[in-house]
């Protein structure tokens, strides 16, 4: 009887796991909700989705409930030696009670991360005869895996796999849409000024002029592109990271070399306050430098003329981390677009005229940041200024003492 209730249950809990699914676009709240369905329904301690890179056929972790993202990040898993790989090879359910026993367990990932496998239920994600991953539930809490868990773990793979097909269609229609309205803008001003330059009677200056506008909005063109580049890649997953410790003051004396013109144009004057504890970071160079560099390009382009940047570093040695800041004597931003302003082509209202700009590079930056182990973050007045902040894992040079 009790394995009748039981089996109900599951049932009852697939059906309600099912809607959810169903009606769940956000990308990322999607795979969370799954791995949250595998752990419940087969009383595992942990879950993990690994998804196929269609380009280079590598699995890839999508999500998991046991690593964090920046550990996360690159990990490879080999699909010729590797439980998940003989998964989903060949598209088949497959329970190792005890993962050291099995030829086919890589102990790779365990050993770059704080967590210890000991037995593992994996089931292929299959969406129309075509398999693009694998869901695991790992370490069975009470007993062993069973062959109900996996008929189970099946169920929800099933709707897992057709509901992260869905998720990945609508945010590349989202994106696209995005895309093609964005670049309506620059294309017509283009469009316009070309038909312009066909007038016979036009004076040298103001062709000129228009000469100067197609190339302007072209350069808009072009960071545009990148961005929804940089951003296409942060979204599917293809974007890697490279983290080696290096010294953040060399990094940030080069941003400065590149934003100082910018900022004496406007008369905007630099400030430096960098802590020696947080000389040495832990991440990927070129990538915080993409991210200091929006930022820095920010605080000239939103400041008053004859305005202060002020750019800070602080080692806070009982988090281990270091936090970058960015304070500028702008105008500063409204409260309710401070909510708003990471989101994705989110620009603020009374902004539009006074800037360009594609409205992803503080969506971008703040996803590398959060990629690389940090958070990123920002505290704002009207009429007084902005600070923008992020935080970095630290690498001391010498051992800290118990």
């Amino acid at each position: 009887m009790d394995t009748v209730t039981d089996y109900s249950r599951r049932l009852e809990r697939l059906i309600e796991i099912s809607r959810t699914l169903a009606s769940t676009l956000d990308h990322h709240q999607l795979l969370r909700n799954i791995l949250n369905a595998a752990i419940e329904l087969t009383g595992a301690e942990a879950a993990s989705i690994m998804l196929a890179d269609s380009k280079s056929g590598e699995l890839r972790f999508e999500a998991t409930s046991n690593i964090d993202s920046a550990q996360m990040e690159g990990l490879v898993i080999p699909v010729d030696s590797s439980i998940a790989g003989w998964i989903f090879t060949h598209a088949q359910p497959l329970i190792v009670p005890d993962v050291s026993r099995d030829p086919r367990w890589n102990p790779n990932v365990d050993s770059q991360v704080d967590f210890t496998t000991r037995s593992i239920l994996g089931v292929p994600l299959i969406h129309r005869n075509q398999t693009i991953g694998v869901l695991e539930a790992l370490n069975k809490q009470a007993g062993s895996f069973t062959e109900e868990d996996t008929a189970t773990l099946q169920t929800l793979a099933a709707q897992a796999a057709i509901a992260i097909t869905n998720s990945r269609l609508f945010q590349q229609a989202d994106l696209i849409a995005e895309i093609v309205h964005e670049l309506r803008t620059p294309l017509g001003a283009i469009m316009a000024t070309t038909h312009l330059l066909q007038r016979a009677q036009l004076s040298e200056e103001k062709r000129a002029e228009l000469l100067r506008t197609i190339q302007r909005e072209t350069e808009r063109l072009t960071t545009m592109t990148t961005d929804f580049l940089d951003m296409a890649r942060l979204e599917s997953g293809r974007m890697r990271f490279r983290r080696e410790p290096f010294n953040l003051p060399e990094l940030i004396a080069e941003c400065l070399d590149i934003i100082r013109p910018q900022a004496a144009a406007h008369g905007v004057t630099i400030e430096l306050h960098l802590d020696p504890a947080a000389a040495t970071i832990n991440s990927d160079r070129g990538k915080l430098k993409q991210v200091l560099l929006n930022l820095l390009t920010n605080a000239v382009k939103y400041n008053k003329e004859h305005g202060r940047i002020i750019l800070s570093t602080e080692a806070t040695p009982q988090n281990m981390v270091c936090r970058v800041s960015v304070t500028d004597t702008g105008k500063g931003i409204p409260p309710d677009s401070l909510t708003q302003i990471f989101q994705k082509f989110y620009r603020v209202p009374d902004s539009e005229g006074y800037a360009t700009g594609t409205g992803l590079g503080l969506s971008i930056a703040r996803k590398i940041v959060e990629l690389l182990g940090g958070e990123m973050n920002v505290e704002s007045q009207v009429g007084v200024g902005s600070t923008f902040w992020f935080t970095q894992p630290l690498k001391y040079t010498t051992l800290i003492p118990a």
